[in-house]
């Protein structure tokens, strides 16, 4: 009994919890090839020769928007990612990172310049000296900025 190592202190919160099939929803969250996706299409078939419906499911990554499919009986589960939106201030970019308040009052300066139109955004109204805050995505143990919102005064 010793030898049991307390240290890590993680809840053991799983990442994804298992939905069936049959419950999933157009714009809600689903795994698609290991990756969190926003259900952008899906569709039923008929049961067939084997008693099973097919649900076609078509999602975006909420990170790279990159398109994927998948097709799973309706009765089967599917895991759905864990997504939370947060917005923090931004304060200033140091090195490529963002400098970032939280409601709380706490900084976080580990999150990366995104890279594309948001970078480029974010970059231009920190120079022009603007207070704007922006939308973290974080699902699976990932964190992006996925856009920028002006602070009504």
């Amino acid at each position: 009994m010793a030898d049991e190592d307390f240290t890590s202190g993680d809840a053991g919160a799983s990442l994804t919890i298992p939905q069936q099939c049959s419950a999933l929803r157009k714009n809600g969250f689903v795994m698609l090839k290991g990756r969190p996706c926003k259900i952008v299409e899906m569709s039923t078939s008929k049961t067939g020769k084997h008693g099973h419906a097919k649900v076609h499911l078509t999602g975006l990554d909420i990170f790279t928007q990159k398109k994927y499919e998948d097709i799973c009986p309706s009765t089967h589960n599917m895991d759905v990612p864990s997504v939370t939106r947060k917005d923090y201030q931004v304060i200033d970019i140091t090195d490529g990172f963002l400098s970032l308040l939280d409601e709380g009052g706490e900084v976080r300066e580990d999150l990366k310049l995104p890279e594309g139109d948001i970078g480029k955004e974010i970059e231009k109204r920190v120079s022009n000296g603007e207070s704007f805050v922006v939308s973290v995505l974080s699902a699976m143990n990932e964190e992006h900025v996925i856009g920028t919102k002006t602070i009504n005064a």
